[in-house]
């Protein structure tokens, strides 16, 4: 377990290395005014680092087997409702407290009070409880994923239309959130175990799909609560000014998160214990195994987001206004698109999430398709997300100009893109907006478009023009990873044709030696006559 941990370190502070240098080159551009501020950011570093680690490895040996043990134990129950009820319960229970989203809801509450954070995390889990059954649904089933994703989101561009500006965005925002460093693992195991007891097919592809299928839940069910607020209350009531200042201590915010992480680990933990005692009789040794590799997904998940509390939502606001100060020139600002390629990319090989999906796929493709490919990909295609969003941000277009045509595009590429990359792809959208990135890259965007705010006279709203990040997070993994199953597609054609040929040939060669063969015998046989 020590040398597990120690390597699981090291990967995990290399990965972070990218994200640490663009934050040391920003802060030399624009440098703090205390040095405790400095060492505040170092903390939150270090708090990062060794909780994601901890958290990686307590991962392996409990969330992840617990849920392949679950999902199998369904084979015992032949019954659709069952298989039904029992996703949409772990769907939302594993949703629910999700750090990420609790990130998110308290930052949409500061701005709009009328939406309720504690409301807002239930309706997006219950979308969430709701996409999972319908996914467990398509395995049973055994439903095109790729006609399953159109119907659903010609829904969600239809509910679009009715749903006031100001819950667009985080409607896209909040199913990103949704499926952060608790919820992906557990989902993701429970989709294998379903898929090894109930597939009719048996391939791999019908494991993958299921993050992507429920992240479309919390999009419907927040645009839907966007037309009910509407209705109910007509005009919404004006925004608050964001601050995302924060003057508490470390020991303060460890002791704050101990609650929020108890409720994100424990629920699914104690509704897996029954399937494990009653249902599978798990041996009391392999039993105590399990619950005792859930303390180090608890201590690392604890550590994890009170470091980021501490230092990175405070430094992802300080570089969103380093680049409006009045001293600046104007066309400063423009540096930012830049910066948020380069944060979107480190943050995305940095996100617990990500690094679990990459694992996973890896197992699933027998080593064809590995982790860092992945995580590649999807660094790409996050940095295009954050540079697209600020500039969203800066040039005060509407999103919906930008999320349409990308996810059309994500859609028509279905039809060329091999059945396990499309499942690939929508899942990896799912997995992006964890809650590093909610916590870094949404206060950058949010003091991005305050700045812009206050230069406008305080008439664009924050809450229209801020957030967004998550939704395009979500959205450009779709077309990166179709991209790469394209040209892996391609590859692997090629490859069949070329081996076709070399049989062609060596069919031909052998042939040819063979008449050459013959025709040596006869003229020996002639020389002998």
């Amino acid at each position: 377990m020590k040398s597990k941990f120690f390597q699981t370190v090291k990967e995990t502070f290399y990965s972070s290395l990218p994200l640490a240098v663009i934050i040391i080159i920003c802060l030399c551009i624009a440098p703090l005014s205390s040095p405790s501020d400095y060492l505040k950011i170092i903390i939150g570093y270090v708090c990062v680092v060794f909780g994601q680690a901890m958290f990686l490895v307590g991962l392996e040996t409990s969330i992840l087997p617990i849920g392949r043990m679950v999902g199998g134990s369904f084979a015992k129950y032949n019954k659709l409702v069952f298989v039904l009820s029992f996703g949409f319960v772990f769907g939302l229970l594993a949703t629910v407290a999700e750090p990420a989203l609790a990130v998110l809801a308290k930052q949409i509450s500061a701005i709009m009070p009328l939406v309720n954070s504690t409301l807002f995390i239930w309706i997006t889990g219950t979308g969430i409880g709701i996409g999972v059954a319908i996914a467990l649904v398509r395995i049973v089933k055994n439903i095109n994923i790729k006609l399953l994703f159109a119907v659903l989101y010609i829904l969600v561009f239809i509910l679009v239309i009715f749903s006031p500006n100001e819950f667009i965005a985080l409607a896209f925002d909040g199913s990103g959130a949704t499926t952060g460093d608790v919820s992906v693992p557990f989902i993701l195991a429970l989709g294998l175990g379903i898929s090894a007891t109930f597939s009719k097919s048996k391939t791999n592809d019908d494991s993958l799909g299921i993050i992507g299928i429920a992240s479309v839940g919390p999009i419907i069910a927040v645009l839907a609560y966007g037309i009910i607020v509407k209705a109910v209350n007509g005009a919404l009531p004006p925004e608050r000014a964001y601050d995302m200042s924060n003057e508490r201590g470390l020991g303060e915010i460890v002791l704050g998160n101990i609650t929020d992480v108890a409720l994100a680990v424990l629920p699914i933990v104690l509704i897996s214990i029954p399937f494990l005692l009653f249902l599978l009789k798990l041996p009391r040794k392999t039993f105590a195994k399990l619950l005792f590799g859930v303390i180090p997904v608890y201590i690392g998940l604890l550590v994890f987001l009170s470091g980021i509390d501490y230092g990175f939502g405070f430094v992802g606001q300080y570089i969103g206004q380093m680049f409006f100060a009045p001293s600046r020139p104007d066309w400063f600002k423009w540096l930012l698109l830049g910066v948020g390629f380069v944060l979107g990319a480190a943050i995305t090989v940095s996100e617990p999430a990500v690094t679990v999906l990459g694992a996973q796929i890896e197992d699933l493709t027998n080593g064809h398709i590995k982790k860092m490919t992945i995580r590649i990909a999807l660094a790409i295609g996050i940095g295009v997300a954050s540079l697209l969003s600020i500039l969203k941000i800066l040039t005060e277009i509407n999103i919906l100009y930008f999320l349409v045509p990308l996810y059309a595009i994500s859609l028509i590429m279905m039809i060329f893109t091999p059945k396990l990359f499309v499942g690939l792809a929508f899942d990896s959208g799912g997995v992006t907006g964890g809650a590093l990135t909610s916590a870094f890259l949404t206060p950058l965007t949010l003091s991005i478009a305050g700045a812009v705010a206050e230069a406008r006279g305080g008439e664009m709203s924050i809450l229209t023009n801020g957030f967004g990040i998550i939704s395009f997070i979500s959205v450009t993994p779709l077309i990166a990873i179709q991209a790469l199953g394209i040209i892996y597609n391609i590859r692997i054609k090629c490859a069949k044709t070329y081996d076709e040929s070399f049989e062609d040939l060596e069919d031909f060669v052998s042939v040819s030696e063979g008449k050459q063969g013959d025709t040596t015998e006869e003229s020996e046989e002639n020389e002998n006559e």
